[in-house]
């Protein structure tokens, strides 16, 4: 298999530029050991790939490479070029600036993207047989979801635009300020239902619009108006005469966060149609070969906390829509058409992100089940795909050794093209993962489960077991790279994790077997009859048994050391401890107070009170860490302070580590990630014992 095989201390690279090639040399990030091990300083040697985009013939891959700064802590993306018959990748873009959604002309002949070279991210063309690259764009602001339209003639983007200020601050008499004169910053003033988001901290009065720019260049065309945001999904008709994209347009938009329309815009008249009305969210819509079709996504706005994503198809002639495996048990996250009959469709299975045809019969036909690897700290299946005109899918290639690599799936046959940590880790012992399936002690559903074993591990002795539970609570944990994981097994742990009731992958039923029941007893016992599986395998030690989890996991983490003392230390990362308080503090109070409650918390305060771990903080023995970013808006840090004064009231040891400045992701940056995983570690190294 063809393998990059450029060093990782010293990388040459070649950067086009405004038609000048320049060659240099970059430092990357190095291990600073020649440990044989895992250790935390690796974290900034690791390397990944994502956003693949396969050329319209086939022959070629862009993809976006992402490797760790450690002078800098921040991570780089850069463009690289891939041959699909050889191998050989080129960068295109690699230096010290970002790059990004690099997306192919339809003649296969240039290449758009973004990228911060000029001081702030704007549109840029490269010409790739003349390697020349012009910046397109003078925007002020930042530019996304870019789409070429068929005739190859202009870019379709979106880009949020300035809106009213609130009614209120117009109508505040204002004093004038005398020349020098220094005063207190300017009042915030908030009058919108939706006004905060984690990672951005109060929202700005702007909207997402929509643009088009020519690739001659000029200036871009906006095209949408109003206080809405219009959808990413930006689609060009085969005449490229008008664009469709998803919206909610109606006045109410900001309480109805599961649903949109597609709508159609006339690019002449800028005459605006809506194509569908159903209730519920469309989105995704992608033309037919012959363009008679309309293939789009459609989730329920059933006051649930989750519905698998359905393919549907429209005729554009009839108006009449059609499902597309109606009873296929599992969420379609993307769809692209193969003929007028048949899709490239992706879904998420058992624990694995996989890749299959679907026809319009419903004939699903399994093509891979080995997407992953762009999740970094933890195995949450990830990873995605480019299909070309010809039916050569590229994609991310993910195993529980290695992070996400480039790969081609053609003719049936899957080549993984690169191996862009094999520097890094094909010398070191890793952990490696095994599939346990066992019954839950609640009712008998089956779990999926997977654990990790330390390196050099030998059966004949015991290990001390660390019980991770993943976040969401729908989401999917898998056997799938996990640098956090590793860290963990390399100190000496049995890392066990699992896909408790609630997560996605297993169907509709599966997942709500957790509705109203976040977190309960019912998915403890998932967990503690994983434990106590892991415990029949004969290697752990019964002693020293140690839980964490963050986010929806940090939450479980919260709840179960309030219903049981079996756990020598615990690791608490972004919880909600208190549902009464966190539902109309954090960001997400619009969808969550319906959707995963049956309703406003001052009409159920006994259902919120039930479901929140405070409400069992009496019974706390174990000595827990809490870890949460200070600016987090999901999982606000007043409820990780409650259950810390708490848990300090009843003499129970903790510490709370508050990370500075940063949102829910609190592995955002390399270093943070790894002061996670050490801070854990140090806590649980701190109860563990000598085993036997």
């Amino acid at each position: 298999m063809p393998v990059n095989n450029i060093p990782l201390t010293v990388k040459l690279l070649t950067c086009a530029l405004l038609g000048s090639t320049l060659l240099f040399a970059l430092p990357a990030a190095a291990s600073t050991t020649n440990s044989q091990y895992f250790e935390a300083e690796d974290i900034f040697a690791l390397e990944y790939a994502s956003e693949v985009q396969i050329s319209p013939d086939g022959s070629q891959i862009v993809y976006v490479r992402a490797s760790n700064d450690i002078m800098t802590d921040s991570t780089r993306s850069s463009l690289w070029l891939l041959d699909v018959k050889t191998g050989k990748q080129l960068p295109l873009f690699a230096d010290n600036y970002s790059y990004s959604q690099p997306r192919w002309s339809p003649d296969g002949k240039q290449l758009a993207f973004i990228s911060n070279v000029s001081g702030s991210r704007q549109i840029h063309l490269h010409y790739l047989a003349e390697n020349k690259t012009a910046q397109l764009s003078r925007l002020p602001q930042s530019p996304g979801n870019l789409s070429w339209s068929p005739d190859g003639k202009q870019l379709a983007f979106t880009m949020n635009v300035a809106a009213s200020e609130a009614d209120i601050k117009k109508r505040v008499k204002k004093v004038k300020k005398p020349a020098g004169a220094k005063w207190s910053d300017a009042p915030v003033v908030l009058d919108r239902a939706r006004y905060q988001a984690d990672g951005q901290g109060f929202l700005k009065p702007q909207f997402r619009q929509i643009f088009i720019l020519p690739v001659t260049g000029g200036s871009a065309r906006h095209l949408t108006s109003g206080e809405f945001h219009y959808g990413s999904d930006l689609t060009f008709s085969p005449d490229s005469k008008a664009l469709l994209f998803s919206a909610n347009l109606d006045q109410e938009w900001e309480f109805q966060p599961r649903d949109s329309n597609l709508y159609r815009l006339d690019l002449a008249s800028n005459k605006l149609s809506a194509l569908t009305t159903m209730a519920g969210d469309e989105s995704a819509p992608v033309f037919s070969p012959d363009g008679k079709q309309l293939a789009f996504l459609w989730n329920s706005n059933a006051l649930v906390p989750y519905t698998n994503s359905k393919l549907k198809i429209l005729n554009l002639s009839s108006n009449n829509i059609n499902d597309i495996a109606a009873d296929f048990d599992r969420s379609i996250a993307a769809a692209n058409w193969l003929s007028n009959q048949s899709f490239v469709v992706q879904y998420d299975d058992r624990g694995q992100r996989k890749l299959a045809t679907l026809t319009h019969k419903g004939k699903l036909t399994e093509l891979t089940a080995s997407l992953g690897g762009v999740s970094q700290p933890q195995p949450y299946l990830s990873g995605s795909y480019s299909v070309s005109d010809n039916g050569v899918i590229a994609y991310t290639h993910g195993t529980s050794q290695r992070p996400s690599d480039v790969a081609v799936l053609q003719k049936g046959k899957s080549t993984v093209l690169t191996a862009l940590n094999e520097d890094l880790l094909g010398h070191k012992k890793l952990a490696q993962v095994h599939e346990i399936i066992y019954k839950s002690s609640f009712d008998g559903e089956e779990i999926q489960g997977w654990y990790m074993t330390p390196p050099d591990f030998d059966p004949s002795k015991k290990y001390p077991l660390l019980l991770e539970i993943h976040g969401g609570p729908h989401l999917a944990y898998g056997a799938q790279w996990s640098a956090e994981m590793q860290r963990y097994a390399k100190e000496g742990y049995v890392v066990f994790y699992n896909n408790h009731r609630g997560s996605s992958s297993y169907g509709e039923r599966f997942a709500l077997l957790l509705q109203n029941k976040y977190s309960s007893p019912e998915d403890y016992a998932d967990h503690d009859s994983g434990v106590n599986a892991m415990l029949a395998l004969g290697f752990i030690d019964e002693n020293n048994l140690f839980i964490g989890g963050g986010s929806a996991g940090g939450i479980a983490t919260a709840y179960a050391i309030g219903l049981t003392n079996r756990y020598k230390a615990a690791a608490v990362v972004k919880p909600v401890i208190n549902w009464l308080s966190k539902v109309l503090t954090g960001d997400s109070y619009l969808y969550q107070t319906f959707h995963q409650f049956p309703g406003v918390p001052w009409e159920h305060m006994e259902h919120y009170w039930q479901r929140s771990p405070l409400s069992l903080v009496g019974n706390v023995q174990t000595p827990t860490i809490i870890i949460t970013g200070e600016q987090d808006r999901r999982t606000p840090i007043s409820e990780s302070e409650q259950f810390y004064q708490a848990l300090q009231i009843r003499r129970v040891d903790t510490a709370l580590v508050r990370i500075p400045g940063s949102p829910h992701g609190i592995s955002n940056t390399p270093s943070r990630m790894i002061e996670k995983v050490e801070y854990m570690l140090a806590w649980y190294e701190k109860y563990r014992t000598p085993s036997e």
